[in-house]
């Protein structure tokens, strides 16, 4: 069946933004609107507010103007799936910020960090009972404070946490394994593999200097686990795979980006803002070059056109295997990326509070844009 037309491009050839998927859906022809409603429900929202009018010159400085807060409109979206949902309120992007907010040189804030102990790795950071592992940039130290029963940082040669390219997200991923094996030698219960890199203050980091993280024990992390069953209940479900539904879905919308035979997603229910996933096909080496290449196509798109400067990151593969097949449960589970920007480092208020810990996230950017962005 031929696929119909999409809505009017708008903005001088921009892509309808997040507020307008549910014109992109109903365009959609019958297979593929089928499999946006199995794996999304999409619901507009919308608010009204009654300001006096003394407020009315505060509003239009804040938000444009009056009537963008007197009637607003807001979508939630959720993969039924995997129940990760998503409020995307475009006003929350403008909220004020109450109280003086220093303008800092993030330039001049790493260099005056110039001397942490990750400087000197190999003094600064304790060693792994096999030793350390030594990458083209980059070489590990045991955690000091472990949070499983093998935990290294992968301290990066470079000191400045931006300075990275692509062969750095290259070595990131062939240290890092490197480094698991040498643990599941000394350790071959140890299985369940996890690759973190929490850049700046704002995303977690507590040392400047550039560095990842990466940890190895016996038991899933629960995210990983989670969505591994989702994957099976979705199956069970629909006798559809969820990773490719997830990958298809997007396409169909306008929010996917083939590279290299992967797939690049701005995510329709982001955990917060501008998050993106690299999705490569189940049994994918995270050191394949093609998939390295693809995640650093999305960081360095991150920092160089939407001006992500802290951000987390984290890959998901299952659990390793001395053969390197996966498990048996972990057949279909796809190699994946998930990264996600933490905002302005120096913003005074938290990018997360009670609605992302306990309700649903809330999101003031639009996938569209990153989508651009990626392209």
């Amino acid at each position: 069946m031929a696929r119909a037309a999409r809505p009017s491009l708008v903005g001088g050839g921009r892509l309808t933004g997040i507020l307008e998927l549910p014109a992109r859906i109903e365009a959609l022809a019958t297979a593929e609107r089928a499999r946006v409603d199995r794996l999304l429900d999409v619901r507009p929202v919308v608010g009204s507010t009654d300001p006096p009018v003394a407020l009315e010159p505060w509003l239009e400085e804040t938000f444009g103007s009056a009537d963008a807060v007197r009637n607003q409109r807001m979508l939630r979206i959720t993969n039924r799936a995997t129940l990760e949902s998503t409020i995307f309120a475009p006003l929350r992007g403008r909220r004020p910020i109450d109280g003086p907010v220093a303008t800092r040189d993030l330039r001049a804030e790493i260099a005056s960090t110039l001397g942490d102990p990750f400087c000197d790795p190999l003094n600064g950071t304790p060693s792994d009972t096999f030793g350390r592992v030594r990458g083209a940039r980059m070489v590990t130290g045991a955690n000091a404070a472990l949070a499983d029963a093998h935990h290294a940082v992968l301290v990066f040669d470079e000191h400045d946490p931006l300075a990275f390219d692509a062969d750095l997200v290259t070595d990131l991923f062939a240290t890092g394994r490197a480094w698991a094996e040498r643990a599941q030698d000394e350790d071959p219960r140890a299985t369940a593999y996890l690759l973190v890199w929490n850049c700046l203050w704002r995303a977690g980091g507590s040392i400047v200097h550039g560095h990842a993280q990466v940890l190895l024990g016996s038991a899933h992390h629960a995210r990983v686990e989670r969505f591994r069953r989702d994957g099976e209940l979705h199956r069970q479900a629909h006798g559809t795979d969820l990773a490719s539904d997830l990958v298809d879905v997007h396409r169909d919308l306008g929010l996917a980006v083939d590279r290299g035979g992967l797939t690049i997603l701005s995510h329709l229910v982001p955990v917060k803002e501008r998050e993106v996933l690299v999705v490569a096909r189940p049994g994918t080496d995270e050191r394949d070059p093609a998939f390295a290449a693809a995640v650093a196509h999305a960081l360095l798109t991150y920092r160089d056109r939407l001006g992500a400067r802290s951000f987390n990151l984290a890959l998901w593969r299952p659990p390793l295997t001395a053969d390197g097949a996966p498990p048996e449960g972990w057949e279909r589970f796809p190699t994946m990326v998930r990264i996600v920007d933490r905002g302005d480092p120096f913003s005074r208020p938290s990018d997360i509070g009670a609605m992302e810990l306990y309700g649903t996230p809330i999101v003031g950017s639009d996938p569209y844009d990153v989508a651009a962005a990626l392209r």
